[in-house]
């Protein structure tokens, strides 16, 4: 089976999250995504997040029965911060070792990557597939994977090189680098949250199950 993995603060989650997912298990022939909510985002402001249980169920209710989407609670049920390392090392533990695992994130968070722990051992460890985000820096000359590429140049390694067969960045020793267009939705937590703070409307950027979950539990407030 062929399983993708995409971590995140589902801060709450939203409909570029979930239209991001359905894309890339779509383009990569993926069975399943798990999408794993972190419990103690190690880059994030505790006050800036939501309960995890909330944020679990937040996502259980904005899959309902999609097929080929889930959620995992592994990181939930880990004391201490969400590390990604010991995210895939658990999965490769407790899957089927004919799995392929592919890790799946946002440009924005792939540019902190030499922030990570142990974010070198990642890198030989698992196939990343990092997708376009509309945020500012994306935007900037050159587009966004021009930032990619210059980043994976001064910051990880200058052996990397592009494959415009996989459309993949290798390097020796290391797994690629797939880079991956989605549907761009300027759409951002952040954005959801300034919105329920100002009491103005969230329609149609989290699916209604969770607006209704937000309003009911006051949460953002």
């Amino acid at each position: 089976m062929k399983i993708g993995l995409f971590g995140g603060t589902f801060n709450p989650v939203h409909l570029g999250h979930l239209r991001a997912a359905v894309e890339v298990r779509e383009g990569f022939e993926l069975d399943e995504i798990y999408l794993i909510p972190a419990a103690l985002p190690p880059h994030k402001a505790t006050g800036e997040v939501a309960a995890p249980d909330d944020r679990l169920n937040m996502l259980n209710l904005a899959l309902g029965t999609a097929g080929g989407l889930k959620v995992s609670d592994v990181e939930l049920k880990r004391s201490g911060p969400s590390y990604t390392i010991d995210t895939v090392a658990h999965f490769k533990r407790t899957l089927p070792a004919e799995s392929s695992l592919f890790l799946i994130m946002g440009l924005d968070a792939f540019l902190e990557i030499d922030t990570w722990k142990s974010y070198r051992e990642l890198l030989a460890l698992i196939p990343f597939i990092v997708i376009n985000r509309p945020h500012a820096d994306s935007r900037a000359a050159g587009g966004p994977w021009k930032l990619l590429a210059d980043y994976l140049a001064t910051e990880l390694a200058a052996d990397y090189s592009f494959s415009a067969s996989r459309s993949a960045y290798l390097a020796r020793g290391r797994q690629p680098i797939y880079v991956w267009e989605v549907t761009a939705l300027d759409i951002s937590s952040t954005r959801i949250r300034r919105a329920i703070s100002e009491n103005r409307p969230i329609d149609y950027w989290v699916p209604t199950k969770v607006a209704e979950y937000i309003r009911t539990k006051g949460i953002y407030r």
